[in-house]
C-alpha cells in the first residue's frame, strides 16, 4: 500500500509509504492521499490529521520518472485526481492538519507544508524547493503561501535558490513550529495532535474556518498563475535536460 492509515484518540495518522523512492508522488500516491484527506473530513470521528513519511524521508516530490512520463510517453495514465487533486483537497480540508517532517522533504515534501497548521521537523530531515534546479515554476500555491507563512526574502530563497534548508533554518525561518530529535518526533507530534483531538471538532472546524477562509482567493490565484507558468514550463530545453539528468545517474 503506498498509503498508510491509522485511527488513534480521533487522530488520523497518514503515512506515505514507498520508502524505496524516498515517498515521491506517484499518480497512485496522489489518489490514495486525496481521498484519504476527502474520507477524514467527512468523518465524524476523526478530529486531526497527521501527516508523516515511512523510512528516512518524508517525501521526495513528485516522482520525476512520472513527470518525465506525462511529456514523452503517448500512453500516460493520469491518476483520478492527481496532483491538483491532492492540491484542492488540502485547500479545502476544514480539521486541524499537523505534518511530522521524519526526513528529506523536496517539492511538494516542503510546499505541503503551506497548508499545515502545526509542523514538527526532525533535527536530521533537510527541506528544498527544487523548481529552479528542474527549469519549472513554483507549485501548490507556495508562490502565495510561503511568503504569508515565512515572509517575502525567506519564501525568494526557498523558491529561487533550489537549495537545500535545514531544521535549524526552517525553525528559524518560521516554516516548522518545533524541531525535534529524530526518535521523539511521532510522540511529540502526536502529543500535540491529540491534545487538539479533545477540542469539540465543531469547534476546531469554525476556528480553522476563520483562518484560512480568507487565504482561499489567493491560493486560487496563486495556482491558476503557477499552473500556466508550469505549463509553459514544462518540456522546454532547460526541463528537459534536468529530466534527462535525474534519468542518467545512477541509481
Amino acid at each position: 500500500m503506498t498509503l498508510l492509515i491509522n485511527d488513534e484518540n480521533r487522530v488520523r495518522t497518514l503515512t506515505l509509504n514507498r520508502p524505496e523512492a524516498l515517498n515521491a508522488f506517484n499518480e497512485a500516491l496522489y489518489d490514495a492521499t486525496t481521498q484519504a484527506l476527502l474520507d477524514a473530513a467527512d468523518d465524524p470521528e476523526v478530529a486531526v490529521v497527521l501527516l508523516t513519511g515511512a523510512g528516512r524521508a518524508f517525501s521526495a516530490g513528485t516522482d520525476l520518472a512520472d513527470m518525465q512520463a506525462m511529456i514523452t510517453d503517448p500512453d500516460f495514465q493520469p491518476g483520478t485526481c492527481g496532483f491538483r487533486g491532492l492540491i484542492e483537497a488540502l485547500s479545502a480540508f476544514n480539521k486541524p492538519f499537523i505534518c511530522a517532517v521524519n526526513g528529506v522533504g523536496l517539492g511538494i515534501g516542503t510546499t505541503v507544508l503551506g497548508y499545515a497548521d502545526l509542523a514538527f521537523m526532525s533535527t536530521t530531515a533537510r527541506l528544498k524547493c527544487p523548481f529552479t534546479s528542474l527549469g519549472v515554476a513554483p507549485e501548490a500555491a507556495s508562490s502565495y503561501l510561503l511568503p504569508q507563512l515565512i515572509g517575502r526574502q525567506n519564501a525568494a530563497w526557498l523558491l529561487l535558490s533550489s537549495e537545500w534548508v535545514d531544521a535549524e533554518e526552517a525553525l528559524r525561518m518560521g516554516l516548522v513550529w518545533r524541531v525535534c530529535e529524530p526518535e521523539d518526533l511521532m510522540s511529540e507530534a502526536r502529543r500535540h495532535a491529540e491534545i487538539l483531538a479533545a477540542r469539540p471538532i465543531s469547534s476546531l472546524i469554525a476556528v480553522k474556518h476563520t483562518m484560512t477562509e480568507p487565504l482561499r482567493p489567493g491560493i486560487a490565484a496563486a495556482t491558476a498563475r503557477e499552473n500556466a507558468h508550469f505549463a509553459e514550463l514544462m518540456g522546454t530545453q532547460a526541463n528537459a535536460a534536468a529530466l534527462a539528468d535525474f534519468s542518467n545517474r545512477p541509481r
